[in-house]
């Protein structure tokens, strides 16, 4: 069986990967619902314009 208490003792992580992660935190991702929200906006903004328009 494994001892998980004695496993967790043993671990260390990889710099590999703590490399990565301050990699990957350190970037402005966008991701694709911060591209919708900003799509929508930009939608209501042309509606509302083209409304005070007419």
């Amino acid at each position: 069986m494994i001892n998980f208490e004695e496993e967790l003792k043993n671990f260390h992580p990889s710099v590999e990967v703590g490399k990565l992660e301050d990699t990957v935190y350190s970037l402005d991702l966008t991701d694709a619902a911060d591209m919708l929200v900003g799509m929508m906006k930009e939608t209501e903004e042309q509606q509302t314009t083209e409304a005070h328009y007419q």
